[in-house]
């Protein structure tokens, strides 16, 4: 048995190195990685699954301890998983997880993915890289069966999000936004990488959750197949003009000088009638889980991305109400919600003029003057 410490995640035992990362995007300390802040990542890997409702084969494509792969093996009814890490010291520690849980229906495997994606194939991919999952997409793809499912993370958030715009350029060949919107542009930019490359195999997607939390973005999407499917899904990418100095943007299908940013995805991040059928209990973080389903079943999918309190505050020069109550209020006028992206953060279908217009009604410094 390998040196390290038993944790318990949902209702799964797992061997861990002893010196590992608890938070942040992590270190790689010795040959295995482990994080514990993943673990709500790896929750809503088993809600996902457990509301796919069917036998799926699985791949964990680079599992390291093992610790998602055996956590769907144990929780997840009908699974069969290859828990896959191209070191050969995530064997031991693979190998021991799946004893330790007295599992059946789940096997080690050493191999590097592009081979492991060559020679087999699931209905259930998951891609959880150290920094970005670029260099893999293309095999988790061939390994991703007719109408399955890829789930894909990407911790390089700084390039994504437009800290590093250079490094964003030559990864993911789009421009990144800065500002507010930075985590859903870098979300965006994600889905829209995966989904060019699923249209070169005549392949569509359908996001079933996408989301940003902590330090990385994840998304989980249906592949459909057809060539229909891919060009329907090529049509739901475009570009964005933001100008920062007056919170103005606007979306447009085609880039020009004044549309630069991009390209994104600008189609839906969830499924949210699929959402709802994920339920929380059960899960390491359960609290937690259940505040993001929420917030993802009544997430409001508009084409203009998010807007946030301190970006109003800081261009109207006036203090914020209540993010709860101007929601309310946004409502009385049209579409409006909250987001996961920030606690600050909401979307809304009205037009930016009423937006201001209403934040201005709203704001104490508003009422203080009229008292």
């Amino acid at each position: 048995m390998p040196d390290g410490v038993i944790i318990r995640e949902g209702s799964t035992d797992i061997l861990v190195p002893e010196i590992h990362s608890a938070g942040g995007p992590g270190k790689i300390q010795g040959g295995v990685f482990f994080n514990e802040q993943m673990a709500f990542n790896r929750d809503i890997s088993v809600m996902l699954l457990r509301a796919v409702g069917k036998d799926l084969t699985v791949a964990d494509a680079m599992t390291a301890t093992g610790s998602r792969a055996v956590r769907i093996a144990n929780e997840v009814r009908g699974t069969q998983v290859t828990a896959n890490d191209y070191s050969a010291d995530a064997i031991p520690y693979i190998d021991e997880n799946i004893r330790l849980n007295g599992l059946d229906n789940c096997r080690s495997s050493n191999k590097n993915l592009h081979i492991l994606f060559t020679e087999e194939s699931f209905d259930y991919v998951d891609l959880d890289p150290f920094g970005s999952p670029v260099p893999y997409i293309e095999s988790a793809i061939r390994g991703c069966r007719r109408n399955g499912i890829l789930a894909i993370t990407a911790t390089d958030t700084a390039p994504l999000a437009g800290a590093h715009a250079p490094k964003c350029r030559r990864r993911y060949q789009s421009e990144p936004v800065r500002g507010y919107m930075c985590h859903e542009g870098g979300l965006r930019i994600l889905m829209c990488t995966i989904a060019r490359e699923l249209a070169k195999y005549d392949r569509g997607m359908k996001p079933l959750l996408s989301f940003y939390a902590d330090h990385y973005l994840r998304t989980y999407i249906q592949v459909e197949e057809s060539a229909e499917k891919a060009d329907r899904m090529l049509d739901q990418l475009g570009y964005m003009e933001y100008n920062m100095d007056t919170m103005g943007r606007s979306l447009s299908k085609t880039y020009d000088p004044v549309h630069r940013h991009g390209p994104f995805w600008l189609g839906p991040l969830h499924d949210q009638e699929f959402v709802r059928r994920m339920s929380s209990d059960g899960m390491a973080a359960e609290r937690r889980c259940s505040k993001y389903l929420d917030l993802w079943a009544n997430e409001l999918d508009t084409e203009v991305f998010v807007y946030d309190m301190s970006e109003l505050s800081s261009h109207i020069k006036m203090s914020p109400p209540k993010l709860a109550d101007f929601i309310e209020l946004l409502r009385t006028n049209g579409k409006a919600s909250m987001t996961h992206m920030a606690p600050t953060s909401f979307k809304t279908d009205l037009p930016l003029e009423q937006i201001v217009s209403l934040y201005m009604e709203a704001s104490p410094d508003s009422k203080n003057r009229l008292s």
